[in-house]
């Protein structure tokens, strides 16, 4: 029958006393953490046939490194006493130490041999997983995945010789996923692989999902949502999209106050203890069907305080506001979150968001320009046209929605200019998404320094012809006529100028972020196999930055 333990043990939040560790388990049953001579336990829940525990473990010391184990029953199921890589430790943080946070997007689960490693690249991940395991790379504090861990809607041979064993692939919504039991498979296939399963279980991770964790373009428009809800496949799957994103991504990124509060765990912790496991499945669906018809009734970004860095990790997909006289990314109650999360005091603001905030300068005006005259800038025909274009070739970034995109940037450069408490050395947009990493900064003549930093993808490359196409988009002609096209819609001018500083790097990438007294380091790591080795790809570094803690002019006075 196999191990007890499906997926898991991932270590969720982390602090400087307390842990989370999640587990997806065969069956109901009692889970229990073994670390430095004290145990804590959980009781499994259900949604949809599949059994699920989170164990809170408190009262640990800060800065302390501490071996685990895990007993399903009174039985020991991690760690595997085969496995060939260390034990798996909770490290609490300690006050104090610098963050070092490792981070990126997109990542396809496919299998790690030479016919994968051939059309999807050599997952990045997995090597820094297997150059943590030897030593060659230090243990992150964070793990940041910035969306698209699964892709519900292009799916790969494996979910489709699933998808085949339960249903006519050939009846809607054919290779893409139906429900619930298709994405708990897609989550074996991501999460799975033994190295990545490895740093998952000794590194803590915080998630946010993108488009494909549901499907391309997800809210890109009012015109785009109305067709997906004309068909008879996509209620079922936004409803188990979420459901299963609250489960398996969600849950964890909360901290142990945050999660006392969130109304689904309530329903899992409120039973009695001699209570029989709680099935959450009609909850968990009438819950997430909420949330996409009353976005306002929950809230999926979070927020968490490293010391002197202050993360925001903003949901842009479910929160938005898809009426065309007040379109957003962010819609006004997620605004308000943000602005009052966006205060200084901190050395470091990182703000991360799956789509770059800051686009090249010329694919910025290009999406600019589509939403203008998809509202109707330049008549209804014209109209017609933006809104093809917008879902054909994906012009849905910030840049889209320019009622978000100059709020945010308004909010971002208060808080760079100190006018929201003592400005931070840096202000840095993370994010992922668009298949290619580089770095922009704004144009300012002082103050704090306000970054992109772009991540992606961790393995799904963009073939050669689209590199092309994306360099010219991005960087190329469509800068000026980009420019022109907007002002020619009257589309208001951005606010500051910023400009790419480095790359764009089109390789499978891993990105880490290091804070340190000479200022913020960013590193770009990829993969290479060598000897024909598929398996243990070897941990490259592509490009390394580091952004001063003070600029030249400062540092010179």
């Amino acid at each position: 029958m196999g191990s007890p333990l499906v997926l898991g043990p991932m270590l969720r939040y982390v602090d400087e006393t307390s842990a989370s560790i999640w587990v997806e388990t065969r069956a109901d049953c009692l889970v229990r953490v073994h670390a430095g001579g004290r145990s804590w336990q959980a009781r499994s829940f259900a949604v949809h046939g599949h059994h699920f525990a989170l164990v809170e473990v408190d009262r640990l010391e800060p800065g302390t490194v501490s071996p685990y184990r895990i007993e399903i029953d009174g039985v020991s199921v991690w760690p595997d006493p085969r496995s060939e890589y260390p034990a798996s430790v909770i490290a609490t943080r300690a006050p104090g130490r610098p963050s070092r946070i490792a981070y990126g997007s997109c990542r396809t689960s496919v299998p790690h041999d030479r016919s994968g490693n051939r059309t999807h690249g050599v997952d990045s991940l997995r090597a820094f997983a297997l150059a943590v395991a030897d030593g060659r790379e230090v243990r992150p504090d964070l793990l940041l995945f910035l969306g698209d861990q699964v892709y519900a809607d292009s799916t790969t041979k494996q979910m489709q010789e699933f998808i085949r064993s339960r249903r006519d692939i050939h009846e809607e919504p054919g290779k893409e996923l139906k429900d619930f039991e298709e994405y708990a498979h897609l989550y074996q296939l991501a999460w799975s692989d033994d190295a990545n399963r490895w740093l998952l279980s000794c590194v803590p991770s915080a998630m946010i999902f993108d488009d494909h964790d549901i499907r391309d373009d997800w809210n890109a428009s009012l015109d785009w949502k109305r067709k997906m809800e004309a068909t008879n496949w996509w209620h079922e799957r936004i409803v188990a999209g979420l459901a299963s994103y609250w489960v398996y991504q969600h849950l964890g990124n909360l901290s142990p106050r945050e999660r006392a509060a969130d109304e689904m765990w309530q329903r899992v912790i409120g039973r009695r203890h001699d209570a029989p496991y709680p099935d959450l499945s009609a909850a968990l669906d009438e819950f997430a069907d909420r949330c996409d018809k009353d976005p306002d009734s929950y809230r999926w970004s979070y927020s968490r305080d490293f010391d002197g860095t202050r993360l925001i990790v903003l949901d842009s997909r479910v929160s938005r506001d898809l009426t065309p006289s007040a379109r957003g990314l962010l819609n006004g109650q997620e605004l308000a979150w943000f602005d009052r999360r966006m205060q200084g005091g901190f050395r470091h603001v990182l703000v991360a968001t799956s789509l770059p905030f800051l686009l090249p300068l010329g694919l910025h005006h290009v999406e600019a320009w589509d939403e203008a005259i998809a509202q109707g800038a330049w008549g209804r025909p014209a109209a017609w046209v933006g809104e093809q274009l917008r879902q054909r070739f994906d012009l849905e970034h910030w840049a889209a929605f320019q009622n978000s995109f100059q709020a945010v940037a308004g909010i971002a450069t208060e808080l760079a200019d100190g006018n929201r408490g003592p400005s931070p050395l840096t202000v840095t947009f993370l994010s992922g998404d668009v298949h290619y990493s580089y770095l922009a900064e704004v144009e300012r003549p002082n103050g704090s320094r306000i970054l992109q930093a772009v991540c992606s993808p961790v393995r799904n490359p963009l073939p050669r012809f689209l590199r092309w196409f994306s360099v010219v988009m991005s960087y190329g002609a469509a800068t000026p006529l980009g420019a022109a096209a907007a002002h020619s819609a009257k589309v208001p001018d951005p606010p500051f100028r910023w400009k790419t500083v480095e790359g764009p790097w089109f390789d499978n990438n891993l990105a880490l972020l290091q804070d340190g007294p000479d200022g913020l380091t960013m590193t770009w790591h990829t993969g290479v196999v060598e000897d024909g080795d598929e398996r243990h790809p070897r941990l490259e570094e592509v490009a390394a930055i580091t952004v001063p803690a003070k600029r030249d002019s400062e540092a010179s006075s």
